[in-house]
């Protein structure tokens, strides 16, 4: 018995998937094709930017090191649109000890890979010199440890693609990677840091349903925005839970401030927040650690 041969004509393959998406019984995850080229229109301001993601051997920027690095250019509009995605760097590094095998198991990314390979700073620096803006999913993460290799990083106005896109309003019911393209529409080869990186610029790419916007014209009116980190230094003890529940942190190292709690919050909210520490916490006239942040030191151990 012979049996049935799926279609290979792209217009036949289209069709079926209309036609599964038409029934309301199915959803269709298309296969990202990363190759995006689009034209500028007359006048628009373009930009290059470049998506960055590294796999380290832990999560300490101080004790652990990095063991590869992805660093995917595309230049956009101001207004946030994508316009091109270039060729990207990718190199793996052989780290000073054993890859832990919880990092293996994640990555996939084990001793054998990276026996006597390196990545050269000067390279690193050559090639994210040109960028504007410098993003990645989650760059809390990805700029300490990219600070600490290369100089350059500290010189960038930086993005998260993944905390600077109110998500949730856009419908989606998480933050990472994979499961927001796959709410958007498509799937990709992971978990290889290049794979990554393909995968976001084509999130930001996308235009996204409840706004209507792309998800880099969002985040960028995100980024764009100053916020300002107030520090309730010596705040009474008994009413740290009270802090928490406003959305206070504890800095138990003391980077970048005192050990305190501390808390972001926009520009325009500044004042109202000084006013209930004064007020609720400390209950007088305190003088209180405020600092400015901006795109360019965002996410870094510096603040």
């Amino acid at each position: 018995m012979s049996q049935l041969q799926p279609p290979t004509d792209p217009v036949d393959l289209e069709a079926m998937a209309a036609a599964l998406v038409g029934s309301g019984e199915y959803r269709v995850l298309r296969r990202l094709t990363p190759h995006l080229v689009q034209a500028a229109e007359p006048g628009e301001v373009v930009r290059r930017g470049l998506f960055v993601d590294v796999e380290t051997t832990g999560l300490d920027p101080v004790r652990d090191e990095i063991i590869e690095l992805t660093m995917t250019p595309f230049t956009y509009t101001a207004a946030g649109r994508v316009l091109a995605v270039g060729a990207s760097f990718q190199a793996l590094r052989e780290p000073s000890r054993p890859i832990p095998s919880e990092i293996t198991a994640l990555t996939g990314i084990d001793d054998a890979m990276v026996a006597g390979h390196t990545i050269d700073p000067a390279e690193v620096v050559s090639f994210a010199a040109p960028a504007a803006l410098v993003v990645a999913h989650n760059a809390g993460f990805d700029r300490k440890f990219l600070e600490r290799y290369a100089d350059v990083f500290t010189t960038k106005a930086w993005a998260c693609s993944m905390s600077q896109v109110d998500w949730a309003s856009e419908g989606y019911e998480g933050t990472k990677l994979a499961y927001l393209t796959a709410g958007a529409g498509f799937f990709y080869d992971g978990h290889r840091a290049m794979h990554d990186c393909l995968a976001a610029v084509a999130l930001l790419a996308h235009t996204h349903p409840k706004s209507g916007r792309t998800g880099l014209s969002l985040m960028l009116d995100q980024a764009r925005r100053p916020t300002w980190r107030i520090w309730a230094e010596n705040s009474p003890f008994e009413l740290k839970d009270r802090l928490k529940a406003r959305g206070y942190r504890w800095n138990s190292e003391g980077i970048g401030g005192p050990r305190a709690w501390y808390v972001d919050v926009a520009e325009a909210d500044r004042d109202a927040e000084l006013a209930f520490l004064q007020a609720e916490i400390y209950r007088g006239e305190i003088d209180l650690l405020t600092r400015r942040i901006d795109a360019y030191d965002r996410f870094s151990e510096r603040c």
